[in-house]
């Protein structure tokens, strides 16, 4: 046999020891591989879990047994449950280890002090579960904060009606009953019936803006907004107000730019400036000027109702737009106000996405100011299309 051969023989001897080798290897491994297979990792997540985690719009946590977190969503890190791999909130990981102690299911509400939009605390409805056998539990918290405000508004708003409403009510069947037993004294008659009639007109006045309010207060966009001319709505604004400035003697005056337009609804505007200007009227004293005055400001307009009445404590100024909110009450009451005014004033702006502002000083009066998205996007004044449209 020639070298070369042996040398190939040799070879080939090599090649199959070492299959050999490995496939004896390879039987003896292969159940041991399967059995670990079927042995999961305990700080594993079971098959599926994290793609549903994913999408939970719910803060997520899964701890394993150790109470260590696996995993959280970016909501749980962001209201501050999770920070690195520990669970921050003491009563989430008392209630998870009962959980893993009996495996019942438990849900609770809980408040977490703020870390998030400047919240002071943080309410959420929790539940918490076992997750497979090797100790993990999951832990669901769903955000309420927002939820537990809108029924406490709505509670206070429902309370605040229903003391409205039963004041001027039960002065008229008062003032009824009254002028039943006066009805042989026509002087008496006569004044009660005068005071039924400021009763009705408040009662009235309270129903209009509770309806106006309803109607506006969703934040939601006006449905069908078109061009609005500012000086038209001051003028029926003023219009309105007018009766009320005379019987205290104030004059009611305009200034600033004309011409100008908004984008929106001019019956809400002209809601808006009436509720102004009657403010305005009510804490201003006799033979006083309320302005009204409008200025382009770039892409908005500035509408001002200034007054020189008796001013608002710096305190009250974040509250006076609250629906029933009143610096003075007995005041309000007695100028037949219902403290729904600015509150539709607010909304108002909102809905056209303006705002509005407030500056004032006790003794030195206030100026209320909106400010609204100019029609075309930019303020300038619109120029009479003919002799005819000027004349208006």
């Amino acid at each position: 046999m020639s070298e070369m051969a042996m040398s190939f023989a040799a070879l080939a001897g090599f090649v199959v020891g070492a299959v050999a080798v490995l496939f004896y290897r390879n039987q003896i491994e292969s159940p041991r591989r399967a059995a670990a297979a079927e042995v999961p990792d305990p700080g594993a997540l079971p098959q599926g879990v994290a793609s549903v985690l994913a999408v939970l719009p719910s803060s997520a946590v899964v701890l394993d047994a150790h109470d260590r977190v696996l995993r959280a969503s970016s909501a749980a890190r962001a209201f501050g449950l999770v920070k690195g791999e520990r669970l921050m909130a003491a009563e989430l990981l008392a209630l998870a280890r009962q959980v893993r102690r009996d495996g019942e299911i438990r849900e609770s509400e809980i408040d977490v002090a703020g870390h998030k939009f400047g919240q002071e605390t943080t309410s959420f409805a929790v539940r918490v579960a076992p997750l497979g056998s090797y100790g993990q539990v999951l832990v669901l918290a769903e955000d309420q904060t927002e939820r537990r405000r809108v029924e406490a508004v709505r509670r206070d708003f429902v309370a605040n009606v229903s003391h409205e409403l039963k004041t001027p009510v039960g002065a008229l069947s008062l003032l009824a009953e009254t002028i039943q037993d006066a009805a042989d004294d026509p002087v008496a008659v006569t004044r009660f019936a005068g005071r039924m009639q400021h009763e009705a007109a408040r009662l009235t006045y309270l129903v209009q803006d509770l309806i106006t309010l309803s109607r506006i207060q969703g934040a939601e966009p006006i449905p069908t907004p078109g061009q609005v001319a500012i000086d038209e709505a001051i003028h029926d604004a003023i219009d309105r107000c007018n009766t009320r400035a005379s019987a205290k003697d104030i004059t009611l005056a305009t200034g600033g730019a004309e011409g100008l337009r908004i984008w929106g609804d001019d019956e809400l505007l002209v809601t808006a400036l009436r509720n102004l200007i009657d403010n305005a009227i009510a804490y201003s004293p006799e033979h006083t000027r309320v302005v009204v005055s409008v200025r382009p400001a770039g892409d908005s307009v500035e509408i001002s109702v200034s007054d020189q009445g008796i001013g608002i404590p710096e305190e009250s100024l974040e509250r006076i737009f609250e629906r029933f909110f009143r610096v003075d009450a007995a005041r309000s009451r007695a100028t037949g106000g219902t403290g729904l005014g600015l509150a539709i004033v607010k909304h108002v702006a909102v809905a056209h996405a303006g705002e509005v502002s407030v500056w004032s000083k006790e003794g030195s009066g206030s100026t209320f100011t909106l400010r609204l998205p100019a029609f075309g996007g930019t303020a300038v004044p619109v120029q009479p299309a003919s002799p005819l449209e000027a004349a208006r």
